[in-house]
C-alpha cells in the first residue's frame, strides 16, 4: 500500500460522512491494535482512496456490538485531495463519488459498515461538539411467540414477561436535565450531567416486540443501556414503582447499575442545526457543547 506521509497544504476542507453498521462483528466505534472496530474498518478505506492516514471525530462513540442507523463524523482534507476524489473528471460531485469509492473500498466488510452520505461539512462543522441531540432504540422480545431468530442478533430476548406501561413511566420520571452518574460509566474530567429529551417504552402492536426510544443532548458512557437495564428491572417485577428516579437521585454506581445487553441497542439519529441557520451556528454550538456542565 502507498501512502503519503502529511500534506503538503493544510487540510481545511472538512468533510462530513453519514454511516450505517452492523457492530455485531466489531469490537465498537474506536480503533484497537489487532481488533476489528469500525473506525478502524473507515479509516483504513479512507486512506486506500486519499493515500496517507485519515483520522476520523465521531458524533458518538458506540460500544462493542451495538449498531448504527445515522452514524455522524467528519474528516479533513487539502483542497487538492478533496477534489482529487473525481479522478480529474471535474463533472463529477466529490461527495457522491467517495461515497462510491468508499463503498469498493470496503467491499471486504461484506455490506457491516456502508456509507450512506458524504459532502462538504458546513462552516465550524463538529460532528461531535455541533451535535444538538442523539436518538436511540433498543429492541426487546419478552415472549417466546415474539421471538424471530431472523432479528436475533438485533433484539434482546428476555426471559420474563414486562410490564410495558411500568416501564414507560418509569422512563419519564427521569426526563430533564440530571446528572445521570447512576447511570454512566464516568470518564476522568469529564461531566455526567446530561438533559434526557425522551425516553419511553412501546409495545409493536403487529410484531409484539417492545421499544425503547431515547433522546439526549448527548449521552456519557453506558448510559443507554444502564437506563434500558434499570427500567427493565421494575417491568419484571424486581423493584418498585419509582426505583429508577430513586436511583438517580442516590448518584452513586454500584452493583444494582446494571447494563442491557449491547446487541439490541442502535444509534438512530444525531441532529445538527440547520445549514440555512446563523452563520456562525455549528461552531457556536460546538463552544457550547465543550464547556462543562453544572446543575
Amino acid at each position: 500500500m502507498v501512502l503519503m506521509s502529511t500534506p503538503s497544504e493544510p487540510a481545511l476542507v472538512r468533510v462530513r460522512l453519514v454511516l450505517a453498521y452492523d457492530g455485531t462483528d466489531y469490537k465498537g466505534w474506536a480503533v484497537q491494535p489487532h481488533l476489528p472496530t469500525v473506525q478502524g474498518a473507515l479509516e483504513g478505506a479512507l486512506a486506500t482512496i486519499i493515500r496517507r492516514p485519515v483520522r476520523t471525530v465521531v458524533a458518538g462513540r458506540t460500544d462493542s456490538g451495538v449498531h448504527a442507523r445515522g452514524q455522524v463524523v467528519h474528516f479533513d482534507l487539502t483542497d487538492t485531495e478533496w477534489n482529487a476524489v473525481t479522478r480529474g473528471r471535474a463533472e463529477l460531485d466529490p461527495g457522491p463519488t467517495l461515497v462510491r469509492r468508499l463503498g469498493g473500498a470496503l467491499s471486504h466488510e461484506h455490506g457491516a459498515l456502508v456509507v450512506t452520505n458524504a459532502a462538504r461539512a458546513p462552516e465550524g462543522f463538529d460532528a461531535r461538539f455541533s451535535a444538538l441531540w442523539r436518538s436511540y432504540s433498543y429492541s426487546i422480545s419478552d415472549a417466546l411467540q415474539t421471538r424471530d431468530p431472523l432479528n436475533r442478533r438485533f433484539t434482546h430476548w428476555h426471559k420474563t414477561p414486562l410490564d410495558v406501561e411500568l416501564m414507560d413511566a418509569e422512563a419519564r420520571s427521569v426526563l430533564g436535565l440530571h446528572d445521570f452518574l447512576t447511570f454512566c460509566k464516568p470518564r476522568d474530567g469529564a461531566t455526567t450531567i446530561r438533559e434526557l429529551q425522551d425516553f419511553g417504552f412501546t409495545r409493536d402492536p403487529q410484531s409484539g416486540i417492545i421499544r425503547a426510544h431515547l433522546q439526549a443532548d448527548a449521552f456519557c458512557h453506558n448510559m443507554v443501556r444502564a437506563l434500558v437495564a434499570a427500567c427493565m428491572q421494575v417491568g419484571e417485577g424486581r423493584h418498585p414503582a419509582g426505583w429508577v428516579a430513586q436511583r438517580l437521585g442516590a448518584m452513586v454506581r454500584d452493583s444494582q447499575t446494571r447494563l442491557a445487553p449491547p446487541h439490541a441497542l442502535v444509534l438512530e439519529h444525531v441532529e445538527y442545526p440547520d445549514v440555512g441557520s446563523a452563520p456562525n451556528a455549528f461552531a457556536a454550538r460546538a463552544e457550547g457543547t465543550r464547556a462543562k456542565r453544572r446543575l
